[in-house]
């Protein structure tokens, strides 16, 4: 369960991948209808970081510098000191981005290894997060977030790039698709890459703002 060799038999779609996925859609929707019983859990990277260590995998490429991990530090500080500024990010890369990444995931193992576990355990709580801010703490997202949020992801991803090209790394996957199919597998190569994942992005935000834009909408109208 724990080995860095066993288990590495990981198919996209198959039975624990779409029962994995069920059970996140049901605990989701049980989140957002036993709201004001829940409380919030925090996510965290220590596990996969010891995980690493205690298999001889660490490396400088196992550092925290992806989007989700990111995303992770962000919802800890939100529930340690609330801001929304800091929600308004959060709440774009920490909602659907790791939803997808559930959808298409970055894994060899099959379940019940530690890293299928860990993997989907992390991105759902991201998700969880944000929605738990939304529906219990009433957090609500302004149309001009969408741009702020955006240029500030972009800001971010500059020194991710150029820590890439010195440390030989793949963070925020600047630097090419993933090992595995996902959907980054079809966003072309060189500059090509690049352009789609501006693209895909803007898409992203938008698709992610909407629901929120219906909400609020629907609030003032009360």
């Amino acid at each position: 369960m724990f080995s860095a060799d066993g288990m590495q038999t990981f198919e996209l779609f198959s039975g624990t991948h779409l029962v994995t996925l069920f059970i996140f859609m049901v605990l989701t929707f049980l989140l957002i209808s036993l709201r004001e019983k829940l409380g919030p859990y925090q996510s965290s990277e220590v596990s996969h970081q010891i995980w690493l260590v205690a298999t001889n995998q660490w490396e400088i490429g196992s550092l925290p510098l992806h989007l989700c991990s990111i995303s992770t530090f962000i919802c800890i500080f939100l529930f340690l000191k609330p801001s929304k500024k800091a929600f308004y990010l959060v709440f774009f890369t920490g909602l659907l981005p790791p939803i997808l990444s559930m959808v298409t995931p970055e894994l060899f193992h099959d379940f019940p290894h530690y890293r299928f576990l860990k993997y989907f355990l992390h991105h759902a709580t991201i998700a969880w997060s944000v929605l738990y801010f939304i529906f219990c703490e009433g957090y609500r997202v302004p149309r001009k977030a969408v741009l702020t949020a955006f240029l500030l992801l972009n800001l971010i991803a500059v020194p991710i790039f150029f820590i890439n090209l010195l440390l030989d790394t793949n963070f925020f996957y600047l630097a090419n698709p993933t090992e595995s199919t996902t959907i980054l597998s079809y966003f072309g190569s060189g500059i090509t890459y690049y352009l789609t994942l501006e693209v895909a992005g803007i898409i992203v935000f938008l698709i992610t703002y909407l629901p929120m834009a219906i909400w609020m909408k629907k609030e003032k109208g009360h």
